[in-house]
Order: C-alpha cells, then structure tokens, then sequence
C-alpha cells in the first residue's frame, strides 16, 4: 500500500468529497471526515489495517471549481503538510455550464481547467509523497448526452495530467459505467452527482484499489 504508517492523507475537492464534513477540518471518528466515500475510506483503513495508523483529512467543499480550489490551497492543504495528497474537482466546473447557461463568469473551459490543475500538481508535488487523482463524472450511461460528453473531456484532461506527472489516477467514470450494466443510476445518486453509500463504496473501493490497500485480512 502506498501510504505508510503514521502519514497524514488529505482528501479534498467538492461536495462529493465534503459530504458534510466537520469544519475546519474534518477529521475523527463517527461524521468527522464526512459521511461520503472519505468516510469509507477511513473506516476500512482502520477496521481492516489496524496495525497502520493513517491520519485522514477532509477539505472538501460543496459547489467549488478548480478556481475556488485553487484560492484555498494553501490554507486548506499545504499548511496542514499532508504526506499525500487526494483531490477530485471539476463536476461543478461542468455543472453550472448547465444549470447557469446563463452567467457566464460561473463557466470554466476545459484550458482553464488544465492549467489550473496543472498549477496545483506542480506546487504541491515537490512538497508530499505522491498525490492521487480522482477524475470527476457525471453518472449518465448515455455517452452522446451533452453535459456527458463534457465531463468526460475533463476527466480525459485529468488522466492526461495523471500520467505526464507520474501520479496515481482513480478513474471514478469507469467505475460507474461498470455498475450501470447492471443498475440503473438513479439507485446510486437521484441527480447523477451526489452519490448514496452504494456510490460511496464504489468510490471508495476503487480509491483502495488505486493505491494498492490489501483486502486480506
């Protein structure tokens, strides 16, 4: 497994990672690191790797972009010195292309995505072990729909990121096309965003997977 003990893990991005997260910083037991995939995260950490204390972290913030990210940075991941470093972000830099056509200064273009994120891996990478990214998704099996298509560009920009630097990539589309050969995405999220604790889990064990957790107990 990459992480080691005693290293301190900071997850942070969107309200997919949030999910009602203790402020400033949600860490702890019970709902500290939020009641999302981070939860589950940590709870298999600890139930099934006892011997390995890893200290989880949670910054995740409901509605942000790449921006807002960008502006907390270092407030809210270099100044708590995380040996590692997870984030997914981009769903709203998608989401309000749809839900705000209209306000056009809410819009991110994928080329602003890019370097922004590039920016962030750059300024952090130097500073921690490794970092992992999350791809963002839009949990509809219909490749052609529109809001689709364009979050598959910037999860496209994210895996391209994830290999020109080395790191670590969790490619969470892929994971729900898998499960929708099977289920429909309404059993997991009612908006295709925000994912119930079936989601969660899958999120969680393909994180666990990315970083190579061992399920043997």
């Amino acid at each position: 497994m990459l992480f080691q003990n005693g290293d301190r893990v900071v997850f942070t991005g969107d309200s997919v990672t949030d999910f009602d997260r203790k402020r400033p910083v949600g860490e702890g037991l019970g709902e500290g690191v939020g009641t999302g995939y981070v939860r589950l995260i940590h709870t298999l950490l600890n139930a099934l790797h006892p011997e390995t204390v890893i200290r989880i972290s949670n910054t995740g913030i409901g509605g942000n972009n790449i921006l807002d990210l960008k502006a907390r940075w270092q407030e809210d991941v270099l100044d708590l010195q995380p040996d590692w470093v997870s984030m997914m972000i981009g769903i709203n830099d998608v989401w309000r292309r749809f839900d705000e056509p209209d306000i056009f200064e809410g819009h991110i273009t994928p080329a602003q995505y890019e370097n922004t994120y590039r920016e962030l891996i750059t300024l952090t990478k130097p500073r921690v072990k490794g970092m992992i990214l999350m791809t963002p998704y839009f949990m509809e099996p219909n490749r052609e729909d529109p809001m689709r298509k364009a979050m598959d560009e910037m999860g496209e920009v994210v895996k391209r990121l994830a290999g020109e630097y080395g790191l670590p990539c969790v490619d969470t589309q892929q994971v729900f096309d898998e499960y929708f050969r099977y289920r429909h995405p309404d059993y997991i999220a009612w908006d295709r965003i925000h994912p119930n604790q079936v989601g969660a889990m899958l999120l969680a064990r393909a994180f666990l997977d990315t970083i190579g957790f061992s399920w043997d107990v």
